[in-house]
């Protein structure tokens, strides 16, 4: 039962690892899921502080990667129109059954929010929609980052029970 918890916690990090790029799979929550069934096995001693610390750290980055695309494009010179298209952009991304959406809906959803707001300026529209992609894109980079902190956390448990795991 051991072996199949292993099994199955590596292969909730490697897809959790994939969602970082793809958005279609869950990042970040998947790896942790991963830590949890790998602190499922009785040869792993639970670990309360690891499993509280990397859960609140997973809820944080899931709720930043709502918030970041929308700071970006605030930071980018956006309105508060440009706000809320790129929040209400990224849900229909998600949603929408086309390639890439996650990535296309804030970015067209901060577009259109602007272009609302100020239908002649065309140029700020587009500098905040920028900003929204970059957020996005950075949002990914952070999510990526500490996927690879779980499979670390992860692959050093393994290695200090290998000896009961094996």
């Amino acid at each position: 039962m051991d072996l199949l918890l292993l099994t199955l916690g590596f292969i909730c990090i490697i897809v959790g690892i994939l969602g970082s790029f793809l958005p279609v799979l869950p990042g970040l929550s998947s790896c942790w899921i991963g830590l949890l069934l790998l602190y499922l096995t009785d040869a792993v001693k639970n670990n309360y502080w690891v499993l509280g610390i990397t859960f609140v750290i997973m809820v944080v980055i899931t709720i930043l990667d709502y918030v970041i695309p929308a700071q970006g494009t605030k930071r980018f010179g956006g309105s508060s129109y440009g706000v809320w298209g790129t929040n209400i952009g990224l849900i229909i991304g998600i949603i929408a059954p086309i390639p890439f959406g996650v990535i296309i809906g804030p970015f067209v959803g901060a577009l259109v929010g602007e272009l609302i707001f100020d239908a002649k300026d065309h140029r700020r529209a587009l500098k905040a929609a920028t900003g929204s992609l970059l957020g996005f894109l950075a949002s990914g980079f952070v999510n990526f980052l500490f996927c690879i902190v779980f499979l670390g956390v992860f692959l050093t448990i393994v290695w200090q029970n290998r000896i009961l795991l094996f």
